[in-house]
This record gives structure tokens, C-alpha cells and sequence, in this order.
């Protein structure tokens, strides 16, 4: 694919961009590493790197692929979220007013929000799953390697065989969801209170699920809440906003123009 012209060279040129950089970043933790004290990822890298009888797993090379993927799913996919949110509170105004009017009742105006507000405002926690859910930016997950010969739902699985998942089919069953292809906050919802179903799994599942997952929750929840707390989005006037998506890293809204109107 390197030697064929196309839009995919775009990529590749910016995945090069990237690994520059980061291998700027690696040289300078290189010319004053000091293995007392481990300032972040690439100091704690670097020292297991000057271990004796270290693995062989731990070497320069991955430690570039490794930061760039910190790089990419720690800030791609959070700030992907994150317009999808905006986008949908602008097109739903309803929703976004009744999230705001929650927050306003446990939270106020005083003070931003803390993790130790969310078990308190359970019909935003259910719109923040929601969104995750409807958004669904990751539909191919990332491709898993089987490591052994076995077998899935009688399918046989030879070893070294690579297997991509497709979250689409679990995040939008009609088995599983009222409404599955219409934004519905109701989905996280019994009785008023929050409720985690089985089959919300954007950050996958198992062994291999998303290391980064509770940092995300953590993120997205306190982003979006304060956000919405300060703001209320809307579209221009005269636009009418689209659900229209593009495929890049990530599934993520064509670019858009929206307001933040202060409360």
C-alpha cells in the first residue's frame, strides 16, 4: 500500500509526523534520564529497559509503538466523544435541558463537578452511556491475534489468526435495545435510576478490554458535566445540524459549527 497513490497516503504520512515526534520526546528522556527519579511512561520504560536479564519485549522500538498508542487512544477517542456529545445535546434540546436541570439540582453553579457526583445524577450518567453507545466510534474494535488453536461458537480458530470484532452488532442488537438506532437515554435507565446493561461494551470485554477505561469514564463524565453545566449548545442560526459521520482513527462527526451559549 506504500507504493500505491490514494488518500491512504495521508495517513501514512501523518503516522510518520507522529512517530517523529514521540522519537524527539524518547531522546530527550534519554539525555537526562535519571532512573531515581521516573517522571512519567518513558522514564518507567527506560528503566525497566536498563534491567539486567530484562525481556526482550522491552526495547526502543516498542516503546515508540507504545506511546503513540497512549497518544491515540488516550486523547482520539475521548475528544471524538466528546463532539459527538456536543452534537447531540444541540440536537436534542430536550435532553440537554433535562441533563442541565439535574445538575443544577445536585450540583448547582457554585462548584464544578466531581467524581463524587455521579451516582447522583443518574440520568446524565445514562446520556454520557448513551452517546458512547449511539456514537459507537470504535465498530471494528482493534484486531485480536489468537495465540493457541481453539474454538468459538463451533468455529474452529487456528493459532495466529487475526480477528476483528464488530462492536456494531452488540451495540445496536434490537435484542438487546428498545431503540437502537435513535438516540435514548432510557436505555440506561430503571425506575429512575442508572442501570449498566451487559451489552454496553464500546471499551470491548475480557482480558483485553481497554486499558484506559476507567480514566475515559472519569473524563468523559467530568468534561461533559462541567460543559453543560456552564453552556448550552446549539446550532448557528439558520444551520441545521447533521449526524453525518466520517471514518478516520475513529467514527467521528463531520466537522461542524455550533454555539456555547453561557447560562
Amino acid at each position: 500500500m506504500k507504493q500505491l497513490p490514494g488518500p491512504h497516503q495521508t495517513i501514512f504520512r501523518n503516522q510518520e509526523q507522529l512517530k517523529n515526534f514521540v522519537r524527539k520526546i524518547i531522546k530527550k528522556h534519554q539525555e537526562n534520564w535519571n532512573p531515581l527519579e521516573t517522571r512519567d511512561f518513558i522514564d518507567a520504560y527506560l528503566n525497566e529497559m536498563a534491567k539486567e536479564n530484562v525481556s526482550s519485549s522491552f526495547h526502543e522500538e516498542n516503546l515508540l509503538q507504545s506511546a503513540i498508542d497512549l497518544f491515540i487512544t488516550g486523547t482520539e477517542t475521548t475528544s471524538t466523544t466528546l463532539r459527538w456529545a456536543l452534537l447531540y445535546m444541540a440536537v436534542y434540546p430536550e435532553i440537554q435541558g433535562r441533563v442541565q436541570s439535574e445538575i443544577d439540582s445536585v450540583i448547582g453553579q457554585s462548584r464544578p463537578p466531581a467524581m463524587a457526583d455521579k451516582d447522583n445524577l443518574p440520568y446524565t450518567n445514562a446520556v454520557i452511556h448513551e452517546i458512547q453507545r449511539i456514537s459507537n466510534i470504535l465498530p471494528l474494535n482493534v484486531p485480536r491475534l489468537a495465540t493457541n488453536n481453539t474454538e468459538i461458537a463451533g468455529f474452529r480458530v487456528p493459532k495466529g489468526t487475526i480477528l476483528i470484532c464488530d462492536m456494531t452488532s452488540v451495540l445496536f442488537d434490537k435484542d438487546e435495545w428498545d431503540t437502537p438506532k435513535k438516540f435514548n437515554p432510557n436505555h440506561f435507565l430503571s425506575n429512575g435510576q442508572f442501570r449498566l446493561k451487559e451489552a454496553f461494551i464500546p471499551f470491548s470485554a475480557g482480558k483485553r478490554a481497554c486499558l484506559g477505561e476507567r480514566l475515559a469514564r472519569m473524563e468523559l463524565f467530568l468534561f461533559f458535566t462541567a460543559l453543560v453545566q456552564k453552556f448550552s449548545f446549539q446550532a448557528p442560526k439558520g444551520v441545521k445540524l447533521s449526524l453525518d459521520f466520517k471514518m478516520n482513527i475513529t467514527l467521528s462527526p463531520n466537522e461542524y459549527h455550533i454555539c456555547a451559549i453561557s447560562r
